[in-house]
């Protein structure tokens, strides 16, 4: 029992980082209605500056944390009003989408920067052991991290509830309308709290990087962890959140000292984040805007003219091309694929999944294991693996059934989390060292390898890029994209329509991973050794961000933004017009990402899309789009010039409409003449309505039967109702 009590205050470090971030996480989210996926990398930001300032410069400790403090405070302050405050009306899916990208652009700055090995950092706390009672003893640094953490929970609930600041944040959380009206500024309580949660992340990784050594995504990855105490929390309780994140800590502890199962200690977190949300089944409160702007979505048809351009262009440039680039290409034509389920899942059916990619390595995991453990042919295992990727989306989706939004997010993302550290990081699963050995891919006997045939295999995955667009086109344009779309719209009112919600969201999972799996195959197999190490979460996210700059809603935006992944067509330009422009990939996507949701929601396809309608509606082929009168028009018989047709005129004179004895229109004559604007003003009751039916009837009886230009005359009379000469000269 002593034995499991002393590994049991082991996790008092790894708990207290839990415990400060869940609280930065809520403080933001109280004070904004967001759920900040990139509390990890704005902190880590701050701690790698107080490390430079400490071990580098020679600064005090002190005088080092407080700077690097004030850097994470004055990150997150910015992220609100530079990013978050513009898009304060932008749907859920674009402003979880922009916290990813300032991730993506913090995390890749911090790489160029410091890069991304693990440092050892001594700690400034006194690592002394104190012995409790007999055997059992902890360090010092643990009980002041515990004493730290339970510290910030108190004051934090203490100033939430009591103080000024506190309750301002409470009114403008509950309506943002009503608090500005009392003269509360929504902007400036939100720039408070994004500093202030973004310094006390800070703070929790300046003190607990001496034990999980300092590393830039090992700080991101532990805050994504932190979710399940916030989530336990409810996002409100700060002493709930705290409780529950030194309860993770020692449980990951205990989880990796008696279970001998590699990965689940660090899956922890992640499955008790899926158990919360599934069995909680209530969603989060969101500030949403009933104008909410969602990403506008394509029609789905494939253009043949332009996708048998886009063909003979890859394939001659992977026919002519040298290996570097048909691999570029290649890697494009993979990544699009995997963006393609992001487009059917995301963009048609308005689920956010942080997983995909994931579910690509997944895909890839079992072709590769039939391939290098059974012998089973390339094409056969690859069908099997997008096979076995269905049933792997259908449990995705079943969180899905009482998720959505932020929710479903952070689910698929503990879902993908969890596969990636018990499988993919395993080798006692993946081939050891070594990884799988898959060899040469073949195809019908034809050795289609990358190695030493790179155009074969590029060209098969663009059959199978093709294959993928075809599918997807096909479900957009048929009756299950139209329910996918009703249900992005609103689900209360498809499922008032009669459409089967859960079952639609079954079906977009589903086939979306096999999509999904397809691309991670074709990825997988463009080397002889896979390694699944590189199937990550921070990935999918990085994908899950392409996708949107791309264009989500777009079947050409899966390619456009498959063009900006790592290794792929744009980094290979880069890298040959630039040397070392590698490293700069992925800050580039960030600000890419940032930028588009900024500017152009719908991403880029959306945007080539507008203006070639506009330069098509301008300008045709080179000539003007207008008509002109001589190239339509008909020649006389006789030769002769032609000439205007003379302007015909609508007269109505003496119009009585009567209904029985009351006279509505009494003796009522008028002109109507081509190129005048005839106006009819007068009391209710006064007969404007009955005289406009009566002039429209006779018009449309003179238009009937008036074929010349000689005057014409009719009249209509009715005992009962109405006397009425009409004239046309």
């Amino acid at each position: 029992m002593d034995e499991v009590i002393r590994f049991a205050l082991l996790g008092f470090g790894v708990g207290a980082l839990y415990a400060l971030a869940s609280q930065g996480l809520i403080v933001v989210y109280r004070g904004t209605g967001v759920l900040n996926f990139s509390l990890g990398a704005t902190a880590i930001a701050g701690v790698f500056l107080q490390w430079e300032l400490q071990h580098r410069a020679g600064w005090p400790f002190l005088l080092a944390a407080l700077t690097g403090v004030a850097l994470s405070a004055l990150l997150g302050a910015l992220t609100h009003w530079v990013i978050m405050r513009p898009l304060r009306r932008a749907s859920t899916l674009i402003r979880v989408i922009a916290t990813l990208g300032v991730l993506i652009l913090i995390q890749a700055g911090v790489v160029i920067r410091y890069g991304s090995n693990a440092r050892q950092v001594a700690s400034w706390l006194p690592t002394n052991r104190v012995t409790l009672w007999g055997e059992v003893a902890i360090t010092v640094d643990r009980l002041i991290l515990f004493g730290v953490a339970c510290a910030f929970a108190v004051v934090l609930w203490a100033m939430y509830r009591r103080s000024h600041f506190g309750l301002a944040t409470e009114a403008v959380s509950e309506s943002e309308r009503a608090a500005s009206a009392i003269g509360l500024s929504p902007n400036a309580i939100a720039i408070q709290n994004w500093a202030l949660g973004s310094a006390i992340a800070a703070v929790a990784g300046i003190l607990v990087v001496p034990i999980i050594t300092l590393q830039v995504t090992a700080m991101t990855s532990l805050v994504l962890a932190a979710l399940a105490a916030a989530l336990v929390g409810d996002f409100r309780s700060f002493p709930i959140a705290t409780a529950t994140g030194l309860a993770l800590g020692i449980g990951q502890t205990l989880v990796g000292r008696y279970v001998d199962q590699q990965g689940l200690g660090q899956s922890l977190p992640f499955l008790v984040i899926v158990a919360v949300l599934v069995f909680k089944g209530r969603s989060l409160p969101s500030r949403d805007y009933f104008l909410r702007e969602l990403p506008m979505i394509g029609n789905g048809r494939m253009s043949w003219d332009w996708t048998i351009f886009g063909i003979g262009t890859v394939a001659f440039l992977m026919l002519t091309k040298q290996a570097k680039w048909i691999d570029a290409l290649t890697v494009t034509m993979g990544v699009s694929i995997v963006l393609l389920s992001i487009v059917l899942l995301t963009g048609y059916a308005g689920q956010l999944s942080l997983a995909q990619y994931t579910i690509a390595g997944f895909g890839a995991y079992v072709s590769g294991r039939l391939v290098a453990v059974f012998d089973i042919p390339f094409l056969l295992a690859l069908v099997i693996g997008v096979a076995a990727a269905v049933p792997l989306g259908f449990i995705f989706a079943l969180p899905a059934a009482r998720t959505r939004g932020i929710n479903l997010a952070i689910v698929t993302l503990g879902l993908g989390t969890t596969i990636e550290l018990m499988l993919f990081r395993n080798r006692q699963y993946t081939g050891g060292v070594q990884g799988t050995q898959v060899g040469s891919p073949e195809l019908f006997g034809l050795d289609i390898g990358s190695i030493r045939y790179p155009e074969r295999y590029g060209m098969f995955v663009l059959a199978m890029a093709l294959l993928a667009v075809w599918v997807v086109s096909n479900v957009r344009r048929g009756r299950s994209g139209r329910r996918l779309l009703a249900i992005r719209t609103n689900e209360r009112a498809a499922t008032a329509l009669g459409i089967d919600v859960p079952k639609a969201k079954l079906f977009a999972f589903s086939l979306s991973s096999a999509i999904a799996a397809l691309g991670g195959i074709v990825l997988a197999f463009r080397l002889t050794s896979v390694s699944y190490t590189s199937f990550t979460n921070l990935t999918s996210i990085l994908f899950v961000g392409l996708a949107i700059v791309g264009g989500v809603g777009h079947l050409l935006g899966a390619f456009v933004g498959a063009t900006m992944a790592t290794a792929a067509f744009s980094q290979e330009v880069l890298e040959s017009t630039w040397d070392g422009v590698g490293r700069w990939t992925q800050l580039i996507s960030g600000i890419a990402i940032l930028l588009m949701v900024l500017g152009y929601k719908d991403g880029v396809a959306a945007e080539w899309v507008k203006i070639f309608r506009l330069v098509k509606r301008a300008r045709k082929w080179g000539r003007s789009y207008f008509i002109e009168l001589e190239d339509v028009s008909e020649q006389n018989a006789d030769g002769s010039e032609q000439s205007r047709v003379p302007a015909r005129v609508l007269s109505i004179e003496n119009m009585t409409v009567r209904y029985g004895a009351v006279v509505a229109v009494n003796d009522v004559s008028f002109n109507l003449t081509p190129g005048t604007i005839t106006g009819l003003i007068g009391p209710n009751g006064a007969g404007k309505t009955t005289l406009k039916t009566c002039g429209r009837t006779c018009a449309i009886w003179w238009r009937r039967r008036t074929r010349r230009s000689r005057p014409r005359s009719c009249g209509r009379s009715s005992s009962s109702s109405s006397t009425a000469t009409c004239t046309a000269t």
